[in-house]
């Protein structure tokens, strides 16, 4: 399960004296704990492997934001804590398709179920969506989507 291989890595860290890593990986930790409590309200059990990756994906998009604010404001070293924090997080996430190995997956998904037109596009979302959810950017994906069934 990816939140152990998190936590163990979190012990990997503490024992190698990486207080960089170890604040990351506590910060993914918090996060996770949050969603759980968040999924314990709502009367759903705890998050799985593809709500982690969810979780994951949402803090590495905050931060790649936080980067070009910093940027813009510059604040190089502030860009690069972000920069170091998306890569210790990205590590534990699928491997993102290619904008190729993308555009091909989505051909097929509107091949496959025969999308014609606009009216299509949230079944070619949902099958992009359970097929590659976690190796594909759902927001290129459906600019990719739109451009092909149009």
């Amino acid at each position: 399960m990816l939140r152990d291989d998190i936590n163990a890595a979190l012990k990997e860290a503490m024992k190698a004296h990486d207080a960089s890593r170890v604040s990351t990986l506590r910060l993914v930790n918090a996060a996770l704990k949050n969603a759980d409590i968040e999924a314990r309200g709502q009367g759903k059990p705890a998050l799985g492997d593809a709500d982690v990756v969810a979780v994951l994906q949402k803090m590495v998009k905050q931060r790649q934001e936080s980067v070009e604010l910093y940027e813009k404001g510059g604040r190089a070293e502030l860009a690069a804590q972000e920069r170091a924090e998306i890569e210790v997080i990205a590590s534990y996430l699928p491997k993102q398709l290619s904008p190729e190995e993308a555009e091909a997956a989505v051909k097929a998904v509107i091949a496959e179920i025969g999308a014609h037109g606009m009216k299509d596009m949230g079944k070619v979302i949902a099958v992009l969506r359970e097929r590659h959810g976690g190796q594909l950017d759902m927001g290129k994906a459906s600019g990719l989507v739109k451009g092909l069934l149009t």
